[in-house]
């Protein structure tokens, strides 16, 4: 049977549509995306959150023309569905199928790229800008949610937006109350009169008039803005916004189709800096992702009858096992402490927020602050443990540098998801950390072989006083290691050689020694026979170990899941030339490139960071050093 959904090909189709239609067309949106996602996985809970919004948005507005900034992009599932792109939904986040998050290079309806959050409002300026100087006048909307407007850059675009005084509008789309809204009769009575044309018009009428009169004009309006600003103090949180420069609307209930259309519709016809707070809920219209959006924010593959995951697994996953050590060396040393960026489930830090709550430091989407508030706290004499996501880390570059690394300060950064993630794509992949980190000078840049080995590189984090400790661990289960119950020690800098053999020599480090080590008894079974070295340290470098590689003659591959630029591989070269050394050197990692979206297993093979493609390299190396 053919549904409302079926017909929309473009937004223009939603303009042909009753309100009553709008809303039966909502729900068939959100049942569809709840079947994709329960299939493919995703953001699941913010996209349902906005799905009202999205309609709004584009029954009202005139996409592509009119430009749409989702922040982060993760709310935009509907946004896609809407803008021609309801037929390849279904591949949402596989091989080969659309991005989980706006892609320029995907359609023209995405109109900047938002995979990391609080970048929506600076673009959309800058968009705004480009138009008034292309003399043009399309809409900019930025749609802020998901705690992004907590980041740092947001606060920078609207500060610079509230000055510019530049056509823009800036939804907040606030789905944790955040902000509290003061929702009642008189804030929408106001909400009603501060936003329809008669009042603007009658505005802006006196506001010309009283310009031609030289003392008392100003006089009067002076009184304009200090009885609109008192009236709205009063009666709806948005004093902060209006004292930025935006005019504050709202807020509004955020899945109220007819109220949205209505302001937004008088929100086209005002000038300059607008900002409207809308309330939604996260994961509206299914049940088990509104009674859990924190576990429905970002979720594999489900049941959708029950919710539940169709992965199970007893083995633990990299960010438990981290979680769980840090607990229990935070026991044992009372100036541990832990510091995440609005990740506290996903890092693997909720019992350590419950069990020291007064340790524990939740600083919001604010990567560079939480490395510069780590740096304090290390100078007051704590340790900080900072647990981010290797791609978002990034965002505090020069705050490592600055801050922790040029003061030698002992601040531990542990790197969750480093590596492919798989089918978030190439906005989360980690693949730059031990570029970034090992160049830093005094960074220790560390990875983990298995589970085991993370929890000794953590103990031995956990006394280093030399200066940052950075440690980088995948995403998802381990290597099913059986986990001891003390911890063995770590020599700074030493590696450890798993296999002895004088035909070649592998140095691996991180996820990628357990590809090495089976990659040696591959071809060990063809009479090859290779020496394999878990390198451990990224920097500062085992030197010994290489040294000995050097004096065998046999060739050398190195192989990290990084990139080829500037990691391990690179270190290890950078060594042999210092010393004036040219050994057959191969360096296996991530090419120069962002890599697209798809399963991690199936990225390890199409760059052949598997064992059978590492021994087919070996193989095929040796044969060219024959």
């Amino acid at each position: 049977m053919k549904t409302l959904l079926d017909t929309i090909d473009s937004p223009r189709d939603l303009k042909k549509l009753s309100v009553i239609q709008l809303e039966t067309l909502a729900a068939e949106i959100r049942e569809y995306i709840c079947r994709v996602v329960s299939k493919n996985g995703g953001h699941l809970a913010p996209s349902l959150g906005v799905v009202e919004l999205a309609l709004a948005l584009h029954a009202t507005f005139d996409c592509p023309d009119d430009k749409i900034v989702w922040d982060v992009g993760h709310q935009s599932y509907a946004h896609k569905i809407l803008t021609g792109r309801r037929g390849e939904f279904a591949t949402i986040r596989t091989e080969g199928g659309l991005s989980g998050f706006p892609s320029i290079s995907e359609s023209d309806a995405d109109a900047f790229g938002t995979g990391h959050a609080s970048t929506a409002i600076s673009a959309a300026l800058g968009l705004a800008k480009a138009r008034d100087l292309r003399g043009t006048d399309e809409k900019i909307i930025a749609v802020v949610g998901d705690g992004s407007i907590s980041g740092g850059l947001s606060f920078e675009g609207l500060n610079n937006a509230g000055a510019s005084h530049t056509d823009l509008i800036v939804i907040l789309n606030d789905n944790r109350m955040s902000i509290s809204p003061n929702v009642g009769a008189l804030s929408k009575y106001l909400t009603d009169v501060i936003s329809a044309q008669t009042y603007n018009k009658l505005k802006k009428d006196i506001w010309d008039l009283t310009g031609f009169i030289p003392a008392v004009g100003k006089q009067v309006r002076v009184i304009l803005n200090r009885l609109e600003r008192s009236l709205k103090s009063l009666i709806v949180p948005g004093s902060w916004f209006e004292s930025l420069g935006f005019r504050y609307f709202g807020p509004l209930d955020g899945h109220d189709l007819t109220r949205l259309m209505q302001v937004l519709s008088q929100l086209k016809t005002i000038k300059g800096p607008l900002l409207l707070h809308v309330y939604t809920t996260k994961g509206k219209g299914y049940c088990f992702a509104e009674q859990d959006a924190t576990r429905f924010h970002g979720i594999s593959a489900f049941e959708l009858k029950n919710g539940l995951s169709k992965k199970s697994s007893n083995r633990p996953t990299y960010s438990a096992v981290f979680g769980d050590t840090l607990v229990e060396l935070a026991r044992k040393n009372s100036t541990i402490c832990a510091i995440t960026a609005a990740m506290t489930d996903s890092t693997g830090l909720k019992q350590f927020s419950e069990e020291f709550p007064d340790r524990f430091f939740d600083v919001g989407i604010a990567e560079g602050h939480a490395v510069t508030f780590a740096a304090g706290l290390a100078r007051g004499g704590l340790k900080p443990f900072v647990a981010i996501y290797s791609s978002f880390l990034q965002r505090s570059f020069d705050n490592i540098i600055h801050d922790v690394a040029l003061q030698k300060l002992p601040v531990v950064f542990a790197l969750d998801r480093a590596g492919f993630v798989g089918e978030d794509g190439s906005t989360h992949h980690g693949i730059l950390d031990l570029s970034y980190m090992r160049q830093i000078p005094g960074m220790v840049v560390m990875a983990p072989k298995d589970e085991n080995e993370l929890r000794d590189m953590m103990n031995f984090a956990a006394s280093y006083t030399g200066g940052p400790v950075s440690i980088r661990y995948p995403r998802g289960i381990g290597t099913a290691v059986h986990l001891n119950t003390s911890f063995n020690p770590v020599e700074p800098c030493r590696a450890e050689v798993l296999s002895e053999g004088s035909d070649t020599v592998i140095l691996a480090i991180g996820e990628m020694v357990p590809v090495a080590r089976e990659a040696g008894k591959m071809l060990a079974k063809d009479g090859v026979h290779a020496t394999v070295v878990n390198m451990r340290f990224a920097a500062p470098l085992d030197t010994v170990v290489l040294d000995r590689a050097w004096s065998t003659g046999a060739p050398i591959i190195t192989v990290e899941e990084n990139s080829v630029c500037g990691g391990f591989g690179s270190a290890v070269l950078e060594y042999y030339c210092r010393k004036g050394c040219s050994p057959s050197l191969t360096i296996l990692g991530i090419p120069d490139a962002f890599i697209e979206h798809a399963g991690r297993a199936r990225l390890l093979e199409k760059y052949g960071l598997t064992p059978t493609a590492l021994t087919e390299t070996v193989r095929r190396v040796m044969q060219t050093c024959a």
